[in-house]
């Protein structure tokens, strides 16, 4: 049995005029991804930065929204400045000491050559060092060949960066600054006072989850630096490391922890590397303990914290963070959960409409 099924010309270009309308849509948002991911990042930030600058704006006699901003902004570079302080003169002591102790691994790895070289000759070895020599020289030179396209883009990166921090700055300042103003024109602009008042309290509800989840990321962050710290401590009273590396190891680690799931481990691999400058079993057994410790923070540790203040389960905070990472990068990680809280929100809001 066949069906004609007619379709008349209007419906039928209509119908290909909405494909290829999504399909320009989609273009334009892949070309624009990094414009976009600024611009997102700038928001997010304004929104974390806004309960300080609300409060301050509130206690400050002028009442200026754009000094409270800037007494936000000069708290925030002040710590990071701090941070920066604890954590880079401690890297150049230890790079300093690695390369005073490069003298003596070379005279070290020089005694045992003429044992080597015994053991090469007597299993008739020759053949495949020469082998692996002759590969290695081959990539030494590949590499070397390069390394001027490498240096390049490496500059051109760090230049990006640069620039797209200086953006986000400059964002998030406009938009702590001209926030309220716009807000109160978004409002404005609604007849039904009923349906704004609603939209208005989804909305706040909304901000309250992504200030809670910047609230939960610190709180989670300070954990993390606080027990490395207090770990590097605690193996400097057992072995031949300095006890100063125990308040930068937990800057680095409160820092790169606020990048959710491996930014916590990514920290502690930069610790263990100044530990095994020092001395090796130490390195690994620091290690090992933050392995360990970081199999508590992220079945028990994060998820309840986030978990409270968010109001979601466990599950739907660890698909959100992959799902985040996987499509969006380290960006994609760090809102990853409140974007998940704001959805939550939305479709509760629309079934309880369906109701």
């Amino acid at each position: 049995m066949k069906v004609k099924i007619d379709i008349d010309t209007r419906t039928f270009v209509r119908f290909w005029l909405v494909v290829i309308g999504f399909a320009l849509l989609a273009l334009v948002i892949y070309s624009a991804k990094t414009a976009l991911i600024i611009i997102g990042a700038s928001f997010f930030f304004a929104i974390a930065l806004s309960p300080s600058v609300n409060y301050l704006a509130k206690i400050l006699p002028s009442k200026s929204r754009v000094l409270s901003t800037a007494l936000a902004y000069i708290v925030v570079v002040l710590a990071l400045s701090m941070i920066v302080f604890l954590v880079i003169p401690p890297i150049v002591e230890q790079t300093a000491k690695f390369m005073q102790n490069i003298p003596n691994m070379i005279s070290a790895t020089a005694s045992q050559s003429t044992s080597i070289s015994k053991l090469i000759d007597y299993y008739h070895l020759q053949p495949e060092v020469d082998s692996v020599l002759s590969v290695v020289k081959n990539s030494a030179s590949q590499f070397a060949s390069g390394i001027g396209p490498f240096l390049l883009n490496g500059i051109g990166s760090v230049l990006a960066i640069i620039t797209a921090t200086i953006l986000i700055l400059v964002l998030t300042f406009l938009m702590l600054v001209e926030g309220p103003m716009w807000m109160t024109r978004l409002w404005g602009i609604y007849t039904d006072k009923v349906r704004m008042k609603a939209h208005r309290n989804l909305v706040n509800r909304m901000y309250k989850v992504v200030t809670s989840y910047v609230t939960g990321q610190l709180s989670v962050s300070a954990i993390a630096g606080f027990v490395a710290g207090l770990a590097v401590f605690v193996l400097s009273l057992f072995f031949d490391i300095p006890s100063s590396l125990a308040i930068p190891s937990a800057a680095i680690v409160f820092v790169l922890s606020l990048i959710p799931m491996f930014g916590a481990m990514i920290g502690a691999i930069f610790v263990s590397i100044f530990l095994a400058i020092n001395n090796i079993t130490a390195a690994v057994i620091f290690m090992v303990f933050f392995i360990l410790y970081q199999q508590l923070e992220a079945n028990f540790i994060s998820p309840k914290i986030h978990s409270r203040r968010n109001d979601l389960s466990v599950l739907t905070i660890l698909i959100a963070v992959t799902i985040g990472i996987y499509l969006f990068g380290i960006i994609g990680g760090i809102i990853s959960i409140p974007v998940s809280g704001c959805i939550k929100i939305l479709v509760d809001e629309r079934l309880a409409r369906a109701k």
